[in-house]
């Protein structure tokens, strides 16, 4: 797999870490979902390098600019990513870091809830909402229709192509990340904090047991 696709790296540009200072540390992760994704289920097809998809989204937002790890497609410009959650998530944006070179991913079709989603069935069925994405070093914050993602538990990004047109047959992409706000499964109210040490108790419905004591 040594074919001359190594342009796209030169095309980033220099990542400039005067931008990874604490000043902008905090409106970044107000609403991020890094806390709630379920890193070792995460399934990215047609990746090159295996778990290349899994260590992109495990970049914190300090990492964002870092080069390296890097996503690249394998047989063709597609990818395929479905991103499990450990809590119920209302998705608000997405997060991308590509290039400005012909390998930067064009069009993003995204996916609810889909168990195991493949090219074929990506290929023919229709998106919850399709995005197009911008050929830029710069982090991407795309926002979703987010009355279509209120109920999100997996979500499946199918990367359809890049800007190459046909004439490159790698895609590149350095970073993913997600904004919005998340509730617990269950049912649970998300500041319940016995959880760690859970009591059989615990998971009656109130209300239920008269015996139930809710502290």
């Amino acid at each position: 797999m040594s074919h001359s696709h190594s342009h796209c790296h030169d095309e980033h540009g220099g990542h400039d870490h005067e931008h990874d200072h604490s000043d902008d540390i905090t409106p970044a992760l107000q609403s991020s979902l890094y806390e709630q994704i379920n890193f070792d289920e995460i399934v990215t097809l047609n990746e090159a390098q295996r778990d290349a998809g899994k260590a992109i989204v495990k970049k914190t937002w300090m990492e964002r600019l870092d080069l390296s790890p890097e996503l690249e497609s394998d047989a063709d410009e597609q990818l395929l990513m479905t991103v499990p959650f450990t809590a119920q998530v209302k998705l608000h944006a997405i997060l991308l870091r590509t290039s400005p070179a012909a390998c930067a991913p064009k069009t993003l079709n995204l996916f609810v809830n889909q168990e195991s989603l493949d090219f074929e069935a990506a290929e023919e069925a229709d998106p919850v909402q399709r995005l197009e994405l911008a050929q830029t070093s710069d982090v991407q914050e795309i926002p979703v229709k987010r009355a279509l993602f209120g109920k999100v538990q997996r979500l499946s990004l199918f990367f359809a192509d890049n800007f190459g047109d046909g004439d490159e047959d790698v895609t590149r992409i350095s970073y993913v990340g997600f904004k919005g706000e998340w509730t617990r499964l269950g049912k649970a109210p998300t500041n319940i904090i016995y959880e760690a040490a859970a009591q059989p108790g615990d998971h009656k419905v109130k209300g239920t047991n008269t015996g139930d004591k809710i502290t």
